[in-house]
């Protein structure tokens, strides 16, 4: 789970200490912004220095703490693929995301690039359009000023392409119009309205029904990492394949991304 925080967290958004085992960061709440720090460890996570109800309810979904996580588990125990990373890893979950419009820009930014690269150009966006919040941290920021920015000063400020930026502004102006992408709108209606955007195909709005819609059955079946944990096959087979993992297939998706993620760590 840290690792993944680290290898996702925007520079001057999030700060992420794996000696500590540390995620600080601000939460949009009713009453502005708050920083928080969450504490990832062996036996649970814990919001240090303690939080009202709203900041824990976004600490829960953010880290998934309210999946049954010893029935996906039992779902999963006698498959021939799955079984065997659920014995290792039992305890695995769905990492969320605390904004869905810096998950919904950071997941187009990373379109067709490495980690390092994305985290790179949402840091980028976050310097040139964000401000300074508490506790020295940086605001991400809102989706109508973003929606507002000038096309090529954002393509030059982030460093991207001309149609990436031109993506990133079209998503900015759908959410400050109201779309909303979290747990319990209709997926259908999300996945119409982000199709319909710029720039966005099916695997951004797959990723984005996992982390931010909480769907417990999406399944980014074009995901590259996804494919190659599953042998390098076709996204056809994958999609065979996950047929038997329904209504679970977000939990394979991350027990396979956390797979290949430890087996490519070893190798190294």
């Amino acid at each position: 789970m840290l690792r993944s925080l680290v290898n996702h967290s925007v520079p001057g958004v999030e700060r992420v200490d794996l000696d500590d085992g540390t995620v600080t960061r601000l939460l949009r709440t009713a009453s502005g912004l708050v920083p928080v720090t969450v504490a990832v460890l062996d036996d649970g996570v814990r919001i240090l220095g303690g939080g009202d109800a709203e900041t824990t309810e976004i600490v829960r979904e953010w880290f998934d703490l309210d999946t049954d996580i010893d029935a996906v588990g039992e779902a999963f125990a006698g498959d021939a693929v799955l079984g065997p990373l659920v014995r290792e890893r039992p305890a695995v979950r769905v990492i969320g995301h605390p904004d869905a419009f810096e998950a919904a820009v950071q997941t187009v930014l990373g379109q067709q690039v490495s980690l390092a690269a994305c985290r790179t150009f949402t840091g980028r966006l976050a310097a040139a359009y964000g401000a300074p919040g508490p506790g020295e941290l940086l605001a991400f920021p809102e989706a109508r000023v973003v929606a507002d920015a000038d096309l090529d000063q954002l393509r030059a400020a982030v460093g991207i392409p001309l149609a990436r930026a031109r993506t990133v502004i079209a998503v900015a102006a759908a959410f400050a119009d109201g779309l909303r992408v979290r747990r319990g709108e209709d997926a259908a209606t999300v996945r119409s309205a982000l199709l319909a955007l710029p720039g966005i195909g099916p695997w951004t709005v797959d990723y984005l029904a996992l982390r931010v819609l909480r769907d417990p059955d999406a399944y980014p079946v074009g995901d590259l990492v996804l494919r190659r944990a599953l042998g390098g096959v076709t996204p056809a087979a994958a999609s065979e394949l996950g047929e038997r993992w329904r209504p679970w297939r977000a939990y394979a998706t991350m027990q396979l991304w956390t797979a290949d993620a430890f087996s490519r760590t070893s190798s190294a």
